[in-house]
């Protein structure tokens, strides 16, 4: 068996995404052969060399790769432990025995689409800004938006010192006796909680929001707080270009 690099190692055991796992490996939280090791260039020999990460020891033997769609519900946070002991969205999925990560997140009050998955090359493609692969979401917001304010969030906004790149948006429902509107918002960047930003620049106040759909997949059949496995067509379907269509 040739050499690897250890950070492909580690994604491809289901340790984190690639670029998660050279975070481990630059905060000196791997060991190979009971040594420290913090060069990304590293190589290891899969089956001869012991590797740890954090204590504990990466198993040579390569899971089956597995995808989850979770229907997320509000209240449980997108990380797979806590430090504050809250709900995790890993409680939702507790018959699965494999190690699972997150691809991207979705804030604790952020119902919607959220794939799990063990396979970390497929979390970095996914995740990669190169990538672009579209997000859609449906807001509600606190007051009437405009025509104008509409054309604001389609051209892109400044949060944070940033400028947001630009977005489809389109308005589904104006209740004018409850001063309310309801928002579909499709970005294909994931910065964190950028959409809420985005309704705040433009000084509507987000009362709920719904990640609807991930590429072409979508959670309209799938109830809040279940999930179900991807099928192999739907993830081909994410790593390709076509996935920022909606």
């Amino acid at each position: 068996m040739e050499e690897i690099r250890l950070q492909k190692y580690l994604a491809e055991h289901g340790i984190a995404s690639r670029r998660k796992c050279e975070e481990y490996i630059l905060d000196g939280k791997v060991k190979v052969n009971g040594k420290i090791v913090e060069a990304l260039g590293t190589k290891i020999l899969p089956g001869k060399d012991r590797v740890e990460v954090e204590g504990k020891v990466v198993q040579n033997d390569i899971k089956k790769k597995i995808y989850i769609l979770l229907n997320k519900p509000i209240g449980y946070v997108t990380t797979a432990k806590d430090q504050f002991g809250r709900d995790t969205v890993l409680d939702l999925v507790k018959g699965v025995k494999e190690r699972l990560v997150p691809v991207g997140r979705l804030d604790m009050y952020t119902s919607g689409a959220l794939i799990l998955t063990n396979d970390g090359d497929f979390v970095y493609a996914i995740t990669h800004p190169s990538k672009e692969v579209e997000k859609t979401y449906t807001v509600t917001l606190k007051g009437i938006v405009t025509k104008e304010e509409v054309e604001i969030l389609q051209n892109g906004v400044e949060i944070e010192g940033y400028q947001t790149k630009p977005a489809k948006v389109k308005i589904l429902k104006t209740d004018m006796e409850k001063q309310i509107t309801r928002l579909e918002i499709k970005i294909h960047e994931g910065r964190n909680r950028q959409v809420r930003k985005m309704c705040e620049a433009i000084g509507k106040k987000v009362l709920a929001l719904h990640r609807s759909k991930i590429g072409n997949i979508d959670v309209k059949n799938l109830k809040i707080g279940t999930w179900r496995y991807l099928e192999e067509r739907e993830v081909n379907s994410l790593l390709q270009k076509d996935c920022k269509k909606g």
